[in-house]
C-alpha cells in the first residue's frame, strides 16, 4: 500500500515534468529542516494573533469591506484599515491606498514628502534598489530628488556585510535630514538585514543625530520576525501590497507606517496640500486589503519555506547562495549565484514552468523601466508582478545571481524549487 501511494506521488510530479532523480534530490534537501519549519510556523502563529488583535481592536466590520467612489470621503473601511495597519506595525498612523501603485512609488512619496531643497538623504547601507537610482537622481531623470535639490551620499557597508560604523559617523553632517535603510538585500550579494541589527544601527545614527528622520525600505521582509523595524526606533517602514503583507490578495497597492507627522506629509504628497488622508476612493479594493493582510502571516511563513527549500537543494548542488539554508531569515528572498546568463535562463523556465497563469511562456532577458541592466523575470502570478507569488528574477550581470521568492504555498514554493533544477538538468548545465 505504501509502495502504491508512493508511486502514485511520483506519477504525479513526473506529470508536472520532474524526473525521479530531482524529486529524490528535494526529499534529501527537506530531511533536516523540520525544527526550521516549526520555528517558521511559530513566528507565523505570533504574527496571525497580532493582526488578529488589531482587527478586534479596530472593530473591523462588513461595512469595511465596502467600497467608496469619487472623493472617498468618509471612507470607513480606508480609514479603519490604516488604524489597522498602524496597530501591528506599532505606529502611530499609516497611509495604506491603492493609489501606491508599487513600493518604488510608495518610497518616492514617502522621500518627496520627508525632504526639502537642501536636505541630504544618506544611505548607511550602500546603494539602494536598482528602481530608486532614477528616484533619487543617482542615474539622472526628470523629477527626481536630484532635480530639486536634494543631494545624496551613502557608506558602503563592509566587506563581510556588517556596518561601517566609522564611516557613517563621519557622514553624518549638518544637511542630513533623513536617512533610508534597506532592509532587503535587493539586487545585491550582501546580507538582509534583521529587524535586532536594524534597531541598533538607527540608535547609533541617532546618538551622532538625534532629530534625524529614519526611514526603512521594508519590501520582502514583513512578518518574517515577531517585530518590524517601525518597533525599534523607525520614524517610517515602507512596503508594496503585492509583496508580504498583500497576503497574495491585494490587487495592487503600497503602504507608508510611521510617525504621524511623517505619514500626514506622505497624505499631502500622495494628494495634495491641504487635502491629504480625507480623498482618496477604495472603490473595490477593501475586501481584497482586509483578507490579504490577515492572510499574510501564513502566506509569508510558506515562502520562507521555500526559500530555505530552494537554499538547501542548490547548496547540494555546489552553488553559492545567499543567506545558506541554516541562516536566520529576515526577508523572504533567496539568492542563487548561478555563474552565467544561460543557467539563469534556465532557472526562470523551470519557475515560469511551475506558474498557475501563463506556463507556457518563456521568459527572456529584457530591459525594463528603472533598471540600468536587462533583467530576466519568471512571474506567472494572478496579480501581475506579484513577488509574494512564486518568481524568480534577476539583472543580467555577473555573477549572475538570480533571486527566488514567494509561493503563496509552501508545497507550490517546492514545485518551483524542483522544476528549476529540472530546466538545469535538461540543459545539460548541472548533473545528478
Amino acid at each position: 500500500m505504501k509502495e502504491n501511494a508512493r508511486n502514485r506521488e511520483r506519477n504525479i510530479y513526473g506529470l508536472l515534468g520532474l524526473s525521479d532523480a530531482v524529486q529524490a534530490l528535494g526529499e534529501q534537501a527537506e530531511r533536516g529542516l523540520a525544527d526550521r519549519f516549526a520555528a517558521i510556523d511559530g513566528t507565523a502563529a505570533y504574527n496571525q494573533a497580532k493582526v488578529l488583535l488589531a482587527m478586534r481592536e479596530h472593530r473591523v466590520d462588513e461595512g469595511c469591506l465596502t467600497g467608496t467612489t469619487g472623493y472617498g470621503h468618509d471612507d470607513k473601511g480606508r480609514d479603519t484599515l490604516e488604524a489597522v495597519y498602524a496597530s501591528v506595525f506599532g505606529t502611530e498612523a499609516a497611509l495604506v491606498r491603492g493609489h501606491l501603485t508599487c513600493g518604488t512609488h510608495a518610497l518616492a512619496v514617502a522621500l518627496s514628502a520627508n525632504l526639502l531643497p537642501g536636505d541630504e538623504l544618506y544611505s548607511p547601507v550602500g546603494r539602494p534598489y536598482d528602481t530608486l537610482e532614477e528616484v533619487i537622481g543617482i542615474r539622472d531623470c526628470a523629477c527626481s530628488l536630484k532635480e530639486y535639490g536634494v543631494t545624496y551620499r551613502e557608506t558602503g557597508l563592509l566587506p563581510d556585510g556588517g556596518f561601517d560604523y566609522e564611516g557613517i559617523k563621519n557622514a553624518i553632517g549638518d544637511r542630513t535630514r533623513l536617512v533610508t535603510i534597506q532592509r532587503s538585500k535587493g539586487y545585491r550579494l550582501r546580507p538582509s538585514f534583521s529587524v535586532d541589527e536594524i534597531g541598533g544601527l538607527i540608535a547609533f545614527i541617532r546618538s551622532i543625530k538625534p532629530d534625524v528622520t529614519v526611514m526603512v525600505d521594508n519590501c520582502y521582509g514583513e512578518f518574517t520576525e515577531r517585530i518590524e523595524p517601525s518597533e525599534v526606533g523607525a520614524d517610517m517602514i515602507v512596503g508594496s501590497l503585492i509583496k508580504n503583507p498583500g497576503g497574495g490578495l491585494a490587487p495592487t497597492g503600497g503602504y507608508i507606517a510611521g510617525t504621524k507627522r511623517c505619514i500626514e506629509r506622505c497624505h499631502y504628497r500622495l494628494s495634495a496640500p491641504g487635502v491629504g488622508q480625507d480623498v482618496g476612493a477604495s472603490l473595490e479594493l477593501s475586501r481584497s486589503l482586509y483578507q490579504g493582510f490577515f492572510l499574510a502571516p501564513t502566506v509569508v511563513a510558506g515562502a520562507l519555506k521555500g526559500a530555505i527549500l530552494a537554499a538547501a537543494v542548490y547548496e547540494k548542488l555546489g552553488f553559492g547562495v545567499l543567506p545558506a539554508s541554516a541562516e536566520e531569515r529576515h526577508d523572504i528572498i533567496q539568492c542563487i549565484s548561478l555563474g552565467s546568463k544561460e543557467a539563469m535562463c534556465a532557472f526562470c523556465e523551470g519557475v515560469q514552468a511551475a506558474a498557475p497563469v501563463d506556463s507556457y511562456v518563456t521568459p527572456v532577458p529584457s530591459p525594463i523601466p528603472g533598471y540600468a541592466d536587462e533583467v530576466i523575470m519568471a512571474a506567472g502570478a494572478f496579480v501581475q508582478g506579484s513577488s509574494i507569488e512564486l518568481s524568480a528574477d534577476g539583472p543580467i550581470r555577473p555573477p549572475y545571481a538570480v533571486y527566488y521568492q514567494g509561493g503563496l504555498t509552501y508545497a507550490h514554493a517546492r514545485i518551483g524549487v524542483l522544476m528549476s533544477v529540472q530546466k538545469l538538468l535538461d540543459a545539460g548545465l548541472i548533473s545528478l
